[in-house]
């Protein structure tokens, strides 16, 4: 099983799970929150088919990563993939985020630099800044954060089964762009993570990312759903767009949160024309 090791915690190693297929130039995915690398499914096989090199891997206490106790955090998130690009020696690197993968991508390129980066997409970002202030008022309360922290510890299982029904506007798309099954299959994923990650990570739903933002210095695209109820695009894609100079952003009408899978051919046909 390839991994990569990014700590130690007590007796045991942090070690990173993930893929790497194809050749060509890379393209590193990072998945969103709660899922892990398998959620860019239906984007892996088109880059494949398209000959770029693939990378995804799973965020630490998600998918086949470890499961420590600590380290759910942005910058440590950052440092993780910082590692994974000096580890396997990537460079002219694509890095591809959704939702919380859009987190990692601002504060790894405002942290760490461009140097192995050629390019970056942000699809249904957390950035730029999730709470609710006197000065920034696109954000939701403290309380709406706290109380999705306390529904995951009460009962995770069920809280995941409502989080789908808004992750992929199951009202409007079950049965037509996303199957019961895929449903089904994304639940299983979000309640094999660790349940430490799962509370400890809405805590960095609203980390601010508002200076992280203006230093990127190479080419992205943000892409955005219109029916986002998890990430609303008024708060997060447009404000991105509008805090990194010179970025592309493009709106997929009616996509939900999880447009990778229920809108993956208008995703996939904006991110090649992006990567060409």
């Amino acid at each position: 099983m390839p991994i990569i090791t990014v700590g130690q915690e007590n007796s045991a190693p942090i070690e990173l799970y993930y893929e790497d297929h194809g050749s060509g130039r890379p393209i590193v995915l990072i998945a969103g929150y709660p899922v892990n690398g398998r959620a860019w499914e239906r984007q892996e096989r088109v880059l494949l088919g398209a000959g770029y090199r693939t990378i995804a891997y799973d965020r630490r206490g998600f998918g086949g990563s470890s499961r420590p106790a600590t380290g759910y955090d942005y910058d440590t998130f950052a440092a993780d993939l910082d590692k994974l690009l000096t580890t396997l020696d990537l460079t002219d690197v694509t890095l591809v985020g959704h939702s919380m993968g859009g987190g990692e991508i601002a504060r790894y390129l405002g942290t760490y630099g461009s140097s192995r980066v050629r390019s970056a997409v942000i699809v249904s970002g957390v950035p730029p800044f999730l709470l609710n202030t006197p000065e920034d008022p696109y954000g939701g309360p403290q309380e709406l954060f706290d109380g999705i922290a306390a529904a995951l510890r009460t009962d995770r299982f069920a809280y995941f089964t409502e989080w789908n029904k808004n992750f992929f506007d199951l009202d409007v798309n079950l049965g037509k762009r996303i199957s019961p099954e895929a449903v089904q299959a994304t639940w299983n994923t979000a309640v094999a993570a660790s349940p430490t990650a799962a509370v400890d990570c809405v805590a960095t739903w609203y980390t601010d990312f508002r200076k992280d933002l203006p230093k990127i210095d190479v080419p992205v695209l943000v892409m955005h759903g219109t029916a986002d109820k998890i990430l609303p695009i008024e708060a997060t894609g447009a404000r991105t767009h509008e805090m990194i100079k010179g970025s592309k952003y493009v709106t997929i009408e009616g996509a939900p949160h999880g447009l990778t899978w229920t809108h993956a051919d208008e995703v996939n046909k904006h991110l090649l024309e992006f990567l060409d």
